[in-house]
C-alpha cells in the first residue's frame, strides 16, 4: 500500500467532488444531495391573495383599524362633507388608518406616508392598497385638525374604560418640544430695525429703477402694453420687508404686554384704584420697548428659543402633561410658548378637571412649579377637593434623597413653602414624590423616540393640535399594549 495513502484518514478519492464552474463559483447542480425551497420569482398566483394574511394577529396596524371601525367616534369627520358635488374623496376611515399608525410609529410626514402606503406591509394594508398621494394627505390633516386633537379625549376615554386610569397618583411635568423653524431664519430686534432701513432704501431706489422702465417700454411698445407687473427682485424685498414688519410689531406688542402687567401689579400692591391701575398699565405698555436681543422667527413667528435637554438652544414649545402613574396614560396636556413651568399649575389642575373628570388624589410635581402663588392656589385646591400636592421647593438632582423630616409639630408661622418642604419630608412624602421621574419623564421619552422629537406643523394653534394628536396616539400604544397582555 501506498504510504501516503496510509496517512490520510480516508481515500479521498472516494470523497464525492462539487462541480465547479469556468469563474471558481460552486456549480448550482452541484449541490445533489441538498433540497431548498421553491423559489419562482415570476410566478402567476392562480387565488388572489387575501390582505388578511399580510399581517400576523396582535399587529398594532390591525389595533389601529379595529379602533377606527369600530370604537372611535367619526361623526366629524363625516359631517365637514356637505357637499355632494365633485370628484369623490378618499373614505375619512382609510387615512384616519394611516395618518394614526403613522403618528403611532413616528412616520408623519405626509410624504413619508406615501411611501409608506407603497413600501411598507403595514400601511399597504391599513390603505388595502390604495395610494392616496402626500397633497390629499396633507389636505386631510389640515382640514380635520380640530377633530384629530379630539382623538386625545376619546384614546383617554378607552384607557379610562379598560380600567387603566385610576386617578390615585398622578405627575405633572414639562417637555422642550422642537417646532418647525430653522434658526437661520430669524433676527433679533436690533437687526430688524437696521435691516428695515436698508430694505426700504433698496425697494426705493428699485422703485424708482422700476418706474423709468416703464416708461422707456410705453415708448417703445405703445401704452395699450402692460408695464405694471413688479420685477421679481423687487417682488422678493417687497416680501422681504413685509415679514420684517410684522415681526418687529409682534415683538413690540410682546414687549408692551409684559410692560402693562408689570405695572399693573406694581400698582395693585401699592394699593391704587382701578383707573390709576388702567393708567400705570397703559403708560408702561406706550413707553415699552423690545429688547435688543429679542428674537423672532420668520418660519414660526409663535416658537420661541429655549434651552433643551442637551444643552442646545432651539426654536421649542412646552408640551405640558398629567400622566396617571397606573399605566403611564396621559390625562391632560397642553402646548405652549413659556421656556419655564411656573405658570402652568393652576391651567393643568384645571386642564385634569375638564378631560378626566375627576379630581386625583395625589399629584406630584418639581420645583418648576414651585412659586407662592402656585401654593396659595394649591392650598385652595385641597380644601375644595379631596386631594394632597407634593410640589418640590428646591431643584435637586434625580439621585439626590430627600433630606429627613425635622421632628416635632410644624411651626404655627411657617410659610406655605416651608410647610411643603415639611410634607415632602415625610414617609408619604418621600414615597409620592420619590416615584415622579418614574411616571412622567419616561412617557416624555417614548414620545421622543418613538413618535419623534419635532412638530412638523406651525403655528401656536396649529402645533397645540399636533401635540395633542401625538398624546392620543401615546395613549393608544398604552391601550394596545395593555389589550395585548390581557388577551395572552
Amino acid at each position: 500500500m501506498d504510504i501516503g495513502a496510509q496517512d490520510g484518514l480516508f481515500d479521498e478519492s472516494a470523497a464525492p467532488r462539487m462541480g465547479v464552474v469556468d469563474d471558481g463559483r460552486v456549480d448550482a447542480n452541484g449541490g445533489v444531495n441538498k433540497r431548498f425551497r421553491a423559489f419562482e420569482p415570476d410566478a402567476v398566483m392562480l387565488v388572489p391573495p387575501s390582505l388578511d394574511e399580510w399581517l400576523p394577529e396582535g399587529h398594532l396596524a390591525r389595533f389601529i383599524a379595529e379602533l377606527v371601525d369600530h370604537e372611535l367616534d367619526l361623526t366629524r369627520f363625516y359631517k365637514s362633507y356637505a357637499k355632494a358635488k365633485g370628484q369623490p374623496p378618499y373614505d375619512p376611515r382609510l387615512m384616519l388608518r394611516i395618518v394614526f399608525y403613522g403618528y403611532c410609529v413616528g412616520v408623519r410626514s405626509s410624504r413619508e406616508v406615501e411611501r409608506a402606503c407603497t413600501d411598507v406591509v403595514a400601511f399597504r394594508w391599513l390603505a388595502a392598497q390604495q395610494g392616496p398621494d402626500f397633497r390629499s394627505i396633507a389636505r386631510f390633516r389640515e382640514r380635520h385638525l380640530a377633530a384629530l386633537a379630539n382623538v386625545f379625549l376619546q384614546a383617554l376615554e378607552l384607557c379610562q374604560a379598560a380600567g387603566m386610569v385610576s386617578l390615585g397618583r398622578v405627575a405633572l411635568d414639562g417637555t422642550k418640544v422642537r417646532a418647525n423653524a430653522s434658526r437661520h431664519k430669524a433676527m433679533s430686534y436690533a437687526r430688524l430695525t437696521a435691516k428695515q432701513k436698508v430694505l426700504a432704501e433698496e425697494i426705493s431706489a428699485l422703485m424708482e429703477e422700476a418706474k423709468t422702465v416703464d416708461a422707456d417700454e410705453d415708448a417703445r411698445f405703445g401704452p395699450g402694453k402692460r408695464g405694471d407687473e413688479l420685477p421679481a427682485e423687487l417682488a422678493n424685498r417687497e416680501r422681504r420687508a413685509a415679514a420684517m414688519a410684522t415681526a418687529r410689531a409682534s415683538l413690540e406688542k410682546e414687549a408692551a404686554a409684559k410692560a402693562r402687567q408689570l405695572a399693573e401689579e406694581k400698582a395693585r400692591k401699592r394699593g391704587d384704584d382701578d383707573d390709576d391701575i388702567t393708567a400705570a398699565g397703559n403708560k408702561a405698555a406706550a413707553e415699552a420697548e423690545p429688547k435688543p436681543t429679542a428674537q423672532r422667527n420668520f418660519t414660526d413667528p409663535d416658537a420661541r428659543i429655549m434651552k433643551t435637554a442637551d444643552g442646545s438652544y432651539h426654536y421649542c414649545y412646552t408640551g405640558q402633561a398629567v400622566v396617571d402613574a397606573d399605566h403611564q396614560v396621559i390625562v391632560a396636556t397642553l402646548l405652549n410658548n413659556v421656556a419655564v413651568d411656573i405658570q402652568q399649575l393652576a391651567p393643568m389642575i384645571q386642564r385634569t378637571m375638564d378631560t378626566a373628570g375627576a379630581m386625583p388624589k395625589n399629584w406630584s410635581a418639581d420645583a418648576g412649579y414651585c412659586s407662592a402663588a402656585n401654593l396659595e392656589h394649591v392650598k385652595d385646591v385641597e380644601a375644595e377637593h379631596a386631594t394632597e400636592f407634593f410640589i418640590s421647593t428646591r431643584r435637586m438632582k434625580h439621585a439626590t434623597p430627600v433630606p429627613e423630616s425635622p421632628r416635632g409639630r410644624i411651626p404655627a408661622n411657617a410659610t406655605l413653602t416651608g410647610r411643603m418642604a415639611r410634607r415632602l419630608k415625610t414617609k408619604k412624602g418621600k414615597r409620592i414624590y420619590g416615584r415622579r421621574k418614574a411616571i412622567v419623564e419616561p412617557v416624555f421619552g417614548q414620545i421622543h423616540t418613538r413618535q419623534g422629537k419635532h412638530l412638523l406643523l406651525r403655528g401656536m394653534e396649529k402645533a397645540a393640535r399636533e401635540w395633542e394628536l401625538l398624546a392620543g396616539c401615546h395613549n393608544l400604544l398604552k391601550l394596545h399594549t395593555y389589550r395585548t397582555s390581557q388577551a395572552i
